[in-house]
């Protein structure tokens, strides 16, 4: 195969979308996946199923690498999913380290190298804050963080540098909180609030750095096709919010109440050590996609839910 494009991640809520708009739009895609059937039932219509996880280093995917346009590397085992203890933490981390490494090996020994690499970052490369004024607003330049989950991001950015090297274009997408009713915190929200329970988590004074699902696969398609675009995006709303910001917007968009916040502790019982991700944020902006003009869809994040919660995205 030529000028296809892989996509790994395929069928988390990012992959699943993206996939469906290449697909739509013509384009050749060879999903890599642990399953490939599974794969297949989740995003119809590509090309090829292809085995793949983040601990082979070789395989018959190496060769689908060959003659690739682009690689569009998602794939990373859930943070927040489960419970935190240590073994769930070295498999979020060496899912995204590993698997990173092992797809630019295969681009560095392709006779014909990609065009492009675009590989998964996200916004906890700069650290968790408790409060939306611990920090200044956050841009591509600032600094990296120095707890767990800015540890992930750091060494998943650094596994990524060497393909540069060898002429390929590297773009990092540094994603937000991506809302969809299909998956991520706003799902999960979303039944307590449906009755007349919800309301912010933590103190509510956190900052949310958000976008929704439209933005963010509009964005990975910019990133594809725009050759200006290289280096690390952060791919967030313009308009962060607070944790109370947006269970009140969620509320109202949703005509319930926002009432009953849900106690660090609580989300402690649930998630051990992960509690204290979930309860902090990031006040960052996408410095880099304003400056290029990228024209955001649902800027607003009244606009945004309301779409989403309307129309089952």
């Amino acid at each position: 195969m030529r000028g296809h494009i892989v996509v790994t991640g395929a069928t988390g809520i990012i992959g699943v979308e993206l996939v469906g708009k290449l697909v739509s739009r013509g384009e050749q895609v060879v999903v890599f996946a642990r399953s490939p059937d599974a794969a297949a039932e989740k995003t119809p219509g590509a090309a090829r199923y292809v085995r793949w996880d983040s601990f082979m280093e070789k395989g018959d995917w190496t060769g689908y690498i060959d003659g690739a346009r682009a690689v569009i590397h998602l794939a990373g085992k859930p943070l927040l999913e489960s419970r935190w203890n240590d073994a769930h933490k070295k498999e979020c981390y060496d899912s995204r380290i590993l698997g990173t490494r092992h797809i630019v090996s295969a681009i560095v020994q392709a006779a014909e190298k990609p065009e492009v690499f675009i590989s998964s970052s996200a916004i906890g490369y700069y650290g968790s804050f408790d409060r939306c004024d611990d920090t200044g607003d956050l841009l591509e330049t600032g600094p990296e963080g120095d707890d767990f989950l800015a540890k992930i991001c750091i060494g998943w950015e650094n596994e990524a540098l060497p393909a540069q090297k060898y002429g390929v274009r590297l773009v990092l997408l540094r994603t937000g909180i991506v809302l969809s009713t299909k998956g991520g915190m706003l799902q999960k929200l979303l039944m307590p609030f449906n009755f007349f329970l919800g309301g912010p988590v933590g103190t509510g004074q956190q900052c949310l750095s958000w976008v929704h699902i439209d933005d963010e696969i509009s964005c990975i398609l910019e990133a594809l096709d725009n050759k200006e675009y290289n280096g690390p995006i952060n791919i967030v709303s313009p308009e962060p919010v607070s944790m109370k910001k947006f269970a009140a917007t969620l509320g109202e968009v949703l005509g319930r109440p926002s009432l009953l916040p849900v106690p660090k502790f609580a989300v402690q019982l649930l998630m051990g050590e992960g509690a204290e991700y979930a309860v902090k944020g990031q006040k960052v902006k996408p410095g880099y996609l304003v400056s290029h003009h990228f024209a955001f869809r649902y800027p607003a994040l009244s606009d945004a839910l309301s779409d989403l919660v309307r129309n089952g995205k």
